[in-house]
C-alpha cells in the first residue's frame, strides 16, 4: 500500500510538473505571434491609409491607435515590439527610410507607456477605459514632441514645428479610434494581458 501511495504521488507530481513545462512555450509562443499580428495590423494601419501633408511630406494615418492598443492588450514588453516594428516596417515599404529608427523610438516608447499605465490602473481596479484614454493623450504628445525633436536636428525648428498640427490631429484620432477598439478586442477570449 505504501509503494501504491508513492507511485500515484510521484505521477500526480510529474503530470504537474510537464503541465507546467509544456505551458509556457505556448505561452510564449502565443505572445509572439500574437505580438508578430499586433505589429502586421501596426503597419497595415500605418500604411494602407494615408492622408498627405503637404508641409512636412508625411502623412497623417491611424495606426497610432493600434500602436496605443498594442501596449495596452500585449503589455510594455511586447508592445514596445509590435507597435516600434510594426510603424518602422511602414515607414521602410513607404520610402521613409530616414524615420524608420526614429519612428521604432518614438512608437515603442508610445506603446511601453500606454502598456505601464494600463497595468497600473488594471492593479488598483480602476476603469480601463481611462487608461486607454490616457494611453492616447500620451501618444499625442509623444508623437507631435518625439519627432518634432528628431525634425528640429533634421530639418531646423521651423520645419519641426510645421509637423507638429498634423501629428497632434494623428494622435487625437490615434486616441479616438483606439477607444472605439478597446471594447472590441478585450472582449476577445485569451486577448487580455
Amino acid at each position: 500500500m505504501n509503494t501504491n501511495m508513492n507511485t500515484n504521488v510521484n505521477t500526480n507530481m510529474n503530470t504537474n510538473m510537464n503541465a507546467g513545462i509544456n505551458t509556457r512555450p505556448a505561452i510564449k509562443t502565443k505572445m509572439m505571434i500574437t505580438t508578430a499580428m499586433f505589429a502586421a495590423l501596426t503597419c497595415a494601419a500605418t500604411f494602407a491609409v494615408k492622408i498627405p501633408t503637404p508641409a512636412t511630406g508625411g502623412y497623417i494615418h491611424p495606426g497610432d491607435a493600434v500602436v496605443i492598443l498594442s501596449g495596452v492588450m500585449l503589455g510594455p514588453v511586447y508592445g514596445v515590439l509590435a507597435a516600434g516594428i510594426g510603424s518602422m516596417m511602414a515607414d521602410l515599404l513607404g520610402g521613409y527610410l530616414l524615420y524608420a529608427p526614429i519612428t521604432f523610438l518614438i512608437k515603442g516608447m508610445i506603446a511601453f507607456l500606454c502598456g505601464v499605465v494600463y497595468q497600473r490602473m488594471k492593479k488598483t481596479g480602476r476603469m480601463h477605459h481611462l487608461a486607454v484614454g490616457i494611453g492616447g493623450m500620451l501618444d499625442m504628445f509623444l508623437v507631435a514632441g518625439g519627432y518634432f525633436f528628431f525634425e528640429s536636428f533634421i530639418y531646423g525648428l521651423a520645419a519641426a514645428w510645421m509637423s507638429v498640427p498634423a501629428n497632434l490631429i494623428q494622435g487625437a484620432s490615434g486616441l479616438v479610434i483606439a477607444l472605439a477598439l478597446y471594447p472590441i478586442l478585450h472582449a476577445v477570449p485569451g486577448m487580455k494581458v
